[in-house]
C-alpha cells in the first residue's frame, strides 16, 4: 500500500491555495483519487483506472470514458487461451477496467489479444496489470479532466514513476520524473529529481517552479 508523503501534500495544498488545480491521475480507482483530493484539500476532482473513469463534483459523480464490457471480454477470452495463471488481483471496484495480478507474460498476452482484434490494451502499473479500452490512457484521461475545469494543457505539470505515466508524460511536456521511475519514463522526462517519492516531488515542483 502507498502511503501520503505529508509535506508533499503539503505542497499540493499550498498550489491549490494558490488558485492552481491539483489532479490526481491514477492506475487506482477514480473514487480513490477523489477521496484523497477531497481530504487533501485538493480540487474535487480524480483520473481514475489510467484515464477510464473521472470522478468528480460535490455529490460525487462519475464520467466513465472507457468501456468495461470489452475488458471483461478480453479477460475471459485470456483465460482460456493462456497456458498460465491469470487472475483478477483484488481491488477497490472498477467501472471501467479489469485489473489482473502480475502472474503472466504481458507482452504476449497482448499479442494474442491483437491477433484477435480486441479493442483493448494491458498495461503494467507495477502493482498490477490494468486491460483497458484501446485509447485510454492517463494522457487522454487528463486532457478530458483539462477540459471540464476550463484548464489549458501548456500550463500543466505532470509528476509520474511507472510505464503508466508514459502517455501522460508525451501529453504533458513539462513533466517531472521522480528519482524512483522506470528507466522508459526518465527518458522523455524534463525534469528527472535526484530523490525518491514524495521528496522527489518536492525537489522537482522546486525545479520547475521558476519556469511558471
Amino acid at each position: 500500500f502507498g502511503k501520503i508523503h505529508l509535506q508533499a501534500l503539503e505542497k499540493l495544498r499550498n498550489l491549490k491555495n494558490d488558485g492552481h488545480h491539483v489532479i490526481f491521475v491514477t492506475g487506482r480507482s477514480s473514487v480513490e483519487a477523489y477521496l484523497l483530493s477531497i481530504f487533501g484539500g485538493l480540487t474535487l476532482l480524480g483520473v481514475g483506472e489510467n484515464g477510464g473513469c473521472i470522478t468528480h463534483g460535490e455529490l460525487m459523480t462519475h464520467e466513465m470514458i472507457g468501456n468495461k464490457n470489452e475488458c471483461k471480454i478480453a479477460f475471459s477470452y485470456l483465460k482460456k487461451t493462456l497456458d498460465e495463471i491469470i487472475q483478477e488481483k483484488p481491488v477497490f471496484p472498477r467501472l471501467t477496467e479489469v485489473v489482473l495480478d502480475r502472474t503472466f507474460d504481458i507482452k504476449n498476452a497482448q499479442k494474442i489479444l491483437d491477433e484477435k482484434e480486441f479493442n483493448v490494451g494491458l498495461f503494467d502499473s507495477g502493482y498490477a496489470y490494468h486491460l483497458n479500452s484501446r485509447g485510454i490512457d492517463k494522457g487522454t484521461g487528463l486532457l478530458k479532466a483539462l477540459e471540464m475545469l476550463n484548464a489549458d494543457l501548456e500550463d500543466t505539470i505532470a509528476l509520474g514513476d511507472s510505464e503508466t505515466d508514459v502517455p501522460l508524460f508525451r501529453t504533458v511536456k513539462n513533466n517531472i520524473a521522480v528519482n524512483n521511475s522506470i528507466p522508459e519514463l526518465k527518458e522523455i522526462a524534463k525534469i528527472v529529481t535526484t530523490k525518491n517519492s514524495g521528496e522527489g516531488v518536492l525537489e522537482g515542483l522546486d525545479m520547475i517552479s521558476s519556469e511558471f
